[in-house]
């Protein structure tokens, strides 16, 4: 199907606004990049003198015999091209010192500002898809900013001088060149809007294959259980191979297109060096005039093949970018109001108020909540899994927005203060723990990354877990592995715990800390968790309902609504759904010990 002229446009004004952007990316460094500016243009404009300075060369000798001038010019040359190799070496340095220096700006600015983005954003989209933003793309506007920038003031001026050399020199032979840049300039337009949309598909389809290869190793214990080696290596060949079809489509376009450009301007070569010839034997132009016009055209040949390729680069670095742009155009989902407050100190007081919920419309995950919950207690939520426990826990730090109904810290409401205020008075210990794959030490320092190594240690033995950091090889010091990998479910869960004392909060929240774990293991965790849980304001989800019959208060949720309230023994008493749960797990545990 064939472009508009419309379609045509915009894909060129689209093209032109995203090098605004990203050359606009060098504004801090504007200094810098004037000053190699400056430097390339006098390479440039010296080498564009030397066809002249041979001109006289080859008259002095052919045409005046004169032996001294042309020693004279033979010297004056070599100076002129240590003179040039110079200024070049300094403007091109500069210039990819810019580029350099650009991306590395860019690559913090994006990656700050994923860490701006909501957990929304990062539950729709797959991480290795992330990742390949983070890297492959901008590694292709990298190569635009380092490669073709310097190329392109080069290529520009020397065009453009060589142009203006030529027609001096003879206006006719000029005409020749000139008849060819309609050609180039077509061409140019048409594959360069392909080149461009294959290279945006290159992107997605690299940004696919890295997802699926992320997907397969970030699970791979769970790959060798399954025996699904064979099956993962064909899901990755399947979209490498998709890859490799897109790309080499590209390559058959580029190809083409330097391949005509290059037929095109040779022919154009051979006629100007026949018509030129026969300009020198009718007595119109010297030799040294045909020698310097052909050096001209040599270059007006060599910039239109750079320009080309330049084109390409640019497309590939064009498509890249607008993925790069789009990303950073992604309005974070939670941020602060213009007059948010810092939540200072707080006792732990906490009020949910008609609050209502959904991640997609017409689909209510939680309707019309309402608890209190006084500094100090520890509320238990239960009920069937869907029920809405972790998605109400997850609205207290601000990982989402309700769409009704408030959340009060205090009595503050807490859209009223900055989000990094709020969560620095809360600790999660979740049933899925992450940690990082440096040392035992620094995962738990990351509670507070200013604690001693006394403070650490002392919170490791609060949660129970310096007796088996202690038997570990380095102790404090060892390394855990890609998110903890070496340690036991048990071990983990010590460690986050240990990680939320030293952080030291007045809100704890725990969603199904011991659901996972072994009984010895779990009693480990538990006490840990007492001692944590002390003189703090703590929600609790669990199933095993065991572990929540201390609870000042257990809230029993179902359907996205809270339809009981009480302690242990008045719900039991009631008869209603926790009775319930809870006879079907007693029924359960004595089934397993029969």
């Amino acid at each position: 199907m064939k472009s508009s002229p419309e379609e045509k446009n915009r894909g060129l004004a689209t093209l032109w606004e995203t090098l605004v952007n990203i050359f606009s990316l060098s504004k801090p460094y504007r200094v810098r990049f004037y000053s190699a500016t400056f430097f390339v243009i006098v390479a440039s404009a010296i080498w564009l003198s030397v066809p002249l300075g041979l001109r006289e060369l080859l008259d002095a000798v052919f045409e005046q015999g004169d032996g001294d001038l042309l020693n004279i010019l033979a010297i004056g040359l070599m100076a002129l091209f240590v003179v040039q190799a110079g200024f070049s070496f300094a403007g091109n340095y500069h210039l990819e010192w810019v580029g350099e220096r650009v991306i590395t700006d860019l690559r913090k600015k994006v990656y700050e500002h994923l860490h701006r983005l909501g957990f929304r954003f990062f539950a729709e989209r797959r991480l290795g898809e992330i990742t390949s933003r983070l890297t492959n793309d901008v590694g292709s506007i990298r190569t635009a900013l380092t490669d073709s920038l310097p190329q392109l003031l080069t290529i520009s001026f020397s065009l453009i001088g060589s142009v203006t050399l030529m027609v001096i020199l003879n206006w006719r032979l000029s005409a020749v060149i000139f008849v060819t840049v309609p050609f180039v300039t077509i061409a140019t337009r048409y594959f360069g809007q392909k080149i461009r949309k294959l290279s945006r598909n290159i992107q997605d389809e690299l940004a696919d294959s890295t997802a699926v290869a992320e997907d397969a190793l970030g699970a791979v214990r769970l790959v060798k259980a399954f025996v699904r080696e064979e099956f993962e290596v064909s899901r990755y060949t399947d979209a490498i191979e998709k890859l490799f079809k897109t790309a080499r489509k590209k390559v058959v376009l580029t190809q083409l297109f330097w391949a005509g450009v290059g037929i095109l301007f040779l022919s154009t070569l051979v006629i100007i060096f026949w018509y030129g010839g026969k300009e020198v034997l009718a007595d119109r132009l010297t030799a040294g005039d045909l020698v310097a016009f052909i050096i001209y055209a040599l270059n007006i040949s060599r910039s239109i093949s750079q320009t080309s390729r330049l084109y390409t680069a640019v497309n590939t670095a064009a498509g890249a970018s607008e993925r790069i742009f789009e990303l950073l155009e992604e309005i974070p989902e939670i941020t602060d109001l213009p007059e948010a407050t810092n939540l200072d100190s707080i006792q732990g007081t906490i009020e949910i108020e008609n609050l209502s919920f959904a991640y997609e419309q017409d689909r209510k995950i939680l309707d019309s909540i309402n608890v209190q919950v006084e500094a100090g207690q520890t509320v238990a939520l239960v009920g069937p899994s869907g029920a809405g426990k972790t998605t109400l826990l997850n609205l207290i730090p601000r990982f989402y927005d309700p769409q009704e109904g408030r959340i009060l810290v205090d009595g503050v409401d807490i859209k009223k203060v900055t989000h990094k205020s709020l969560r620095n008075h809360i600790s999660i210990v979740p049933q899925e723990v992450h940690l990082f794959g440096t040392s035992i030490k620094e995962n738990i320092r990351y509670g507070r990354l200013d604690a001693t190594d006394e403070e650490i240690i002392s919170a490791a033995k609060d949660a129970n877990a310096h007796e088996f950091i202690m038997d570990t090889p380095k102790g404090y010091d060892a390394l855990i592995g890609e998110k903890g990998v070496k340690l036991s479910g048990g071990q983990r869960q010590r460690l986050a715990i240990a990680r939320a004392i030293l952080k030291n909060p007045e809100i704890l929240l725990l969603d199904e800390a011991t659901s996972s774990l072994d009984s010895e293991s779990e009693a480990q965790v538990q006490e840990a968790l007492y001692r944590l849980m002390k003189g703090r304001t703590t929600f609790v989800i669990a199933h095993r309902l065991s572990t929540v019959q201390h609870a000042d208060r257990i809230l029993v949720m179902d359907k996205g609504a809270i339809i009981e309230e009480g302690t242990h023994p008045k719900l039991i008493e009631k008869g209603g759904l926790y009775s319930h749960l809870y006879e079907l797990q007693f029924r359960d545990l004595e089934n397993s010990v029969n």
